[in-house]
């Protein structure tokens, strides 16, 4: 290990990469700081890795990481990331934690402690061309073809319709596209999207987890039927993730999906992207006795225990969360997450739908705060591979993951 640099562990993602550079490179410039900056961008499965299973926070391999929320628990409980209370109250940022919304600063507390700053979110929404929604000629053809207006669905079963109606494979465009990439997380936010938004809840009132409701089982049967569904779902479905997605959407080939809002905006400064300027989004669809509920999971910037410079590493955090930095990580195509950003006028030029986080917000669940999420998570994933790739009865299925659970 390096004494003269700063390491940190980086979600592999270009609007990441770009921003930590400019971000390190203004620091540097402001500060006199004297560690040269090396970062590593990794996937998700071998960030987990580098950061948690191989111990890399605590033995000082990062000083630094960006961690989603998925993590956060075993990381505290494990003891692998700083905990930022006495930093803070030394030196906080500025407007903390008003300047942002309640739900990006709940996942990361813990019994009065803070172990991160957000970094990059975005709820999960429904992402969709308003150029082939507002299209005359697409209304018309839709009125005639079934006898109703074409609008934005709001159910799961005016999006299989919708869906259908834009699938158009001889044009290279598809109706939907679902990140069905086996990951450990894409799957397991379908899953819960499918549940919540049905009126079903993941955790029981004893507070343990439930993998076969009802809600499941009628989310996992409509998820099954639309993956299978060659009229209206991208035929690579299977094999992106949501970074893979939302590519193929700014790349024009989607009409719709459900994705992370950070999809939306990437679309207005990617330098490639076919859809500057066409897009918009709504709530989630919701199923019979749901609502559209967003899921709110964001990437954090941590403190690793076993860094050699810590308060250096303390002061770069608290520096690229500032108003100034938070904007600039969302003009190269993350998601700022103070209020601030979100409000700001030339971030709702590039991209009118941005004020609109601070709704999303109010209306979103998040994944359950437990040590062995990732084991659960493993359990979901498999669950919801067998659901796609076989023909085996969901409730089986469902019922089989359930005593999975049980075992843990």
């Amino acid at each position: 290990m390096n004494s003269n640099k700063l390491r940190i562990a980086v979600r592999k993602y270009d609007p990441f990469e770009s921003a930590i550079e400019k971000i390190w490179n203004k620091f540097k410039q402001d500060t006199a700081c004297p560690l040269e900056l090396e970062f590593e961008a990794f996937d998700l499965h071998t960030l987990y890795a580098e950061i948690i299973v191989k111990n890399g926070l605590k033995n000082g391999e990062w000083d630094l990481t960006f961690i989603n929320t998925d993590w956060i628990t075993e990381a505290v409980q494990n003891g692998h990331i700083e905990n930022l209370k006495d930093y803070i109250e030394s030196s906080s940022p500025d407007d903390y934690p008003q300047g942002w919304s309640p739900s990006l600063i709940e996942m990361q507390t813990f019994d009065g402690g803070v172990f991160g700053f957000p970094m990059h979110n975005g709820p999960e929404c429904l992402i969709f061309r308003k150029d082939l929604f507002e299209s005359s000629s697409e209304k018309e053809e839709f009125k005639k073809r079934y006898g109703k207006n074409l609008e934005v669905p709001s159910s799961w079963e005016e999006f299989i319709q919708i869906a259908e109606f834009f699938q158009r494979p001889k044009e290279g465009l598809y109706g939907t596209i679902f990140a069905a990439y086996p990951d450990g997380h894409n799957t397991v936010f379908d899953f819960c999207l499918q549940v919540w938004t049905r009126g079903g809840e993941l955790i029981a009132d004893d507070g343990k987890i439930t993998l076969n409701s009802k809600a499941a089982i009628e989310g996992m049967k409509y998820y099954r039927a639309a993956l299978i569904n060659s009229e209206m779902i991208h035929p690579k479905s299977r094999d992106f993730d949501s970074v893979q997605s939302g590519m193929a959407f700014a790349n024009g080939e989607i009409a719709m999906m459900v994705n992370w809002f950070g999809f939306a905006s990437m679309c207005e400064v990617y330098e490639d992207s076919k859809v500057k300027g066409k897009v918009d989004i709504a709530y989630v669809p919701a199923g019979k006795g749901g609502e559209g509920i967003s899921l709110n999971a964001y990437w954090l910037y941590a403190l690793g225990t076993g860094s050699k410079h810590k308060q250096i590493a303390y002061d770069f955090m608290r520096y690229a969360i500032s108003t100034e930095n938070d904007k600039l990580m969302t003009l190269e195509g993350g998601i700022g997450c103070r209020k601030s950003t979100w409000k700001d006028s030339e971030i709702n030029q590039l991209a009118p739908y941005f004020h609109k986080l601070e709704e999303l917000h109010k209306n979103t669940k998040a994944l359950p705060r437990m040590d062995d999420w990732a084991k659960v998570g493993d359990i979901i994933d498999k669950l919801v591979l067998d659901v796609i790739n076989s023909e085996t009865d969901i409730e089986e299925i469902l019922n089989n993951a359930q005593q999975k659970y049980n075992e843990l």
